[in-house]
């Protein structure tokens, strides 16, 4: 977790392969840093990038993937695999959100994502906002929201 009391970390991981995707994580992080929202340092990672210590050095996490084939991304599925052990115990009851885009198929991706983050014990401070075809204007309001709420759940109390 932040190491700094009155500053919170939100690590935001993601698989941005598309033109879809990189709209929605823009907006995302548009919401998370929003203004109004003090005290939270916004921490961006690419799923093949982010690792354990990321993990355990934040105290929110926004995920976004593709649904690829009907499950989430390879790259979030290597994230899950290398943090799963080292972050098990240390980051229970740590909020989260999560954003899956695709063209067809979503529930394979958000029963996978749903799974994994209740097994790490980590709570949803929202359902997994799932946006099947193209990332519209409702969509990306959307995805501005989630990372707002997210970002506003862990900032620290004035």
């Amino acid at each position: 977790m932040s190491d700094t009391p009155d500053r919170r970390r939100l690590l935001v991981v993601h698989h941005t392969p598309s033109p879809g995707m990189q709209a929605m994580l823009e907006a995302c992080l548009a919401g998370a840093r929003d203004e109004e929202i003090t005290g939270v340092d916004v921490v961006v990672r690419p799923a093949l990038v982010a690792g354990a210590v990321d993990v355990l050095e934040a105290d929110a996490y926004l995920l976004g993937t593709p649904a690829n084939i009907g499950y989430l991304s390879g790259a979030l599925k290597h994230f899950f695999d290398q943090i799963y052990y080292p972050c098990l115990d240390a980051t229970r009851g740590r909020p989260f959100a999560a954003y899956i885009h695709g063209n067809e198929g979503l529930e394979g991706a958000v029963r996978a994502m749903g799974s994994i983050t209740s097994a790490l014990g980590w709570e949803a401070v929202a359902p997994t906002l799932e946006v099947q075809g193209g990332a519209d204007k409702e969509s990306l309001a959307a995805c501005t929201e989630l990372g707002a709420v997210l970002a506003a759940t862990v900032m620290p109390e004035a």
